[in-house]
């Protein structure tokens, strides 16, 4: 992981403030790798659990989707909370959520109590993410300072993501699934110390959610991401991705109804996407979501499937991408406090395009230092240089006030990213025209060239940016 403590002492200087602000970074670095680990160091460990605790194939998968869904629904809802309770408070509640949640999980003895576990934890989760982002506007004045900040949160978000099936596979083999769960709670114990000791209460401001648009926004985006995820193992005209689907639009719609034209305290304030970086960053992130994740799961199933390697060597083969993201994302945030973070996006989008294409040209039977290696560090070095990126332009420059909600859309945008760029791509891979069952390594390059695209347009979206995400972080 990015090093917390060396990004707060080029931010923040010495002294008391310097402290202060060192462990604030530890705090966000350490909340954003639970977040994103816990949405993956579970998968390893599926089998063990339905063996012991007598899961169906059907309810096995709520086991995943029950964290993500929450997770993706809810941080709304979260960020705009933080700006009326202040972020303290909401990654308090957050952070006691998560590890009581885990506890449970860890301690289940049936289905139904881990499912309800994990939905629990994707509450606690979805109340950490926006909290997170929330502290480090406020706690870091100096513009500078937070881009470094922000570029700390990322790479240990990135790490989070990567290390996932390696330390589930590790813990399952050498312990017990269960401590796939227990081991949030030392973890949350010590999150819960930092953000006592580490963040500045704010007091409450007189706003209010917005309990229709609240209402709205969650079950749209939770029903939507639902029937996004149910349509790999269905298809388009199956009533479980229609309904959901179709019924998640539909809310979204009466959402932006509600926000535009009844509510008097909008949970989304409509100057916030009057800032055309703000727009433009968070349909960078969902983008990017949506490639991201395709390059972390499908490089696992090549190496699997076409190389025989277990998910645990699979994970440390993708370990040279994850190091490559951390170095270039720590590398980005220096420089993201004097250039345009326009300099880094279009260069992060070449080297995914190339990367990329190199994937979808290597066969699903390539060796793995011979053709895999090389395209998936260029990936890793690509999202390393496009995320801190994009988070700096879609969260920066915001309103006094409206951090919280801020930080609430671009990590819903980033979720919501994933969870469909996953669920289409599967699908794209397992279907396809005659033409493209031509192309070597079938299923896996269709995805690696849809992939390839969607880097392009988030170098085309880089291009529309103005000037505006350049003076909100000082760079040029």
């Amino acid at each position: 992981m990015t090093r917390p403590d060396d990004v707060g002492s080029a931010a923040a200087g010495s002294g008391p403030a310097g402290g202060v602000q060192r462990r604030v970074l530890w705090l966000v670095c350490l909340c954003q790798f639970m977040v994103i680990l816990d949405a993956s160091i579970i998968n390893v460990a599926l089998p063990s659990m339905a063996h012991d605790l007598g899961f169906t194939a059907a309810d096995l998968g709520w086991v995943v989707n029950g964290y993500l869904l929450p997770l993706a629904g809810l941080m709304l809802v979260a960020g705009r909370a933080a700006d009326i309770t202040g972020p303290r408070r909401l990654l308090l509640a957050g952070v006691a959520f998560f590890t009581i949640a885990s506890l449970a999980g860890g301690l289940a003895t049936g289905p139904t109590p881990l499912i309800a576990a994990r939905v629990a934890q994707g509450v606690g989760a979805a109340m950490m993410a926006p909290a997170t982002i929330a502290v480090i506007n406020t706690a870091f004045i100096d513009a500078a300072a937070r881009v470094r900040a922000l570029a700390a949160w990322a790479s240990a978000g990135g790490l989070g993501g990567t290390l996932g099936a390696v330390a589930g596979g590790l813990i399952t083999t050498g312990l017990s699934w269960r401590w796939v769960l227990l081991i949030n709670v030392p973890m949350g114990c010590v999150l819960a110390w930092l953000t006592l000791n580490a963040v500045d209460r704010r007091p409450w401001t007189r706003g209010t959610v917005d309990i229709l648009g609240a209402a709205t926004a969650t079950t749209g985006l939770a029903a939507s991401i639902l029937g996004i995820m149910s349509l790999p193992d269905h298809g388009w005209r199956y009533p479980t991705v229609l309904v959901p689907l179709v019924a998640g639009l539909l809310l979204l719609a009466a959402f932006i109804v509600v926000e535009t034209r009844t509510a008097e305290q909008p949970m989304l304030p409509p100057q916030l996407f009057r800032t055309p970086s703000v727009r433009a960053g968070n349909l960078a992130m969902i983008l990017l979501g949506s490639i991201s994740i395709a390059m972390w799961y499908f490089t696992s199933l090549m190496f699997q499937d076409s190389l025989g390697y277990t998910a645990v060597t699979s994970g440390l083969a993708q370990t040279p991408a994850a190091v490559a993201f951390m170095l270039t994302a720590r590398w980005a945030g220096s420089r993201l406090a004097r250039h345009h973070p326009r300099r880094l996006l279009l260069p992060g989008s070449a080297l995914l395009m190339a990367g990329f294409g190199w994937l979808a040209g290597s066969g699903s039977h390539s060796s793995y230092f011979g053709a895999l290696l090389g395209p998936t560090l260029l990936v890793g070095v690509g999202v390393g240089l496009a995320f801190p990126a994009i988070v700096t332009i879609a969260t920066t420059g915001i309103p006094h006030g409206f951090e919280g909600i801020a930080g609430g859309v671009a990590t819903t945008a980033q979720q919501v990213g994933a969870a469909s760029g996953l669920a289409i791509l599967t699908v794209i891979a397992s279907s396809g025209n005659d033409v493209m069952r031509q192309v070597p390594g079938g299923s896996y390059s269709r995805v690696f060239l849809v992939a390839m695209v969607i880097s392009a347009v988030i170098g085309a979206v880089s291009v529309t940016l103005r000037d505006a995400a350049g003076r909100a972080t000082g760079g040029t």
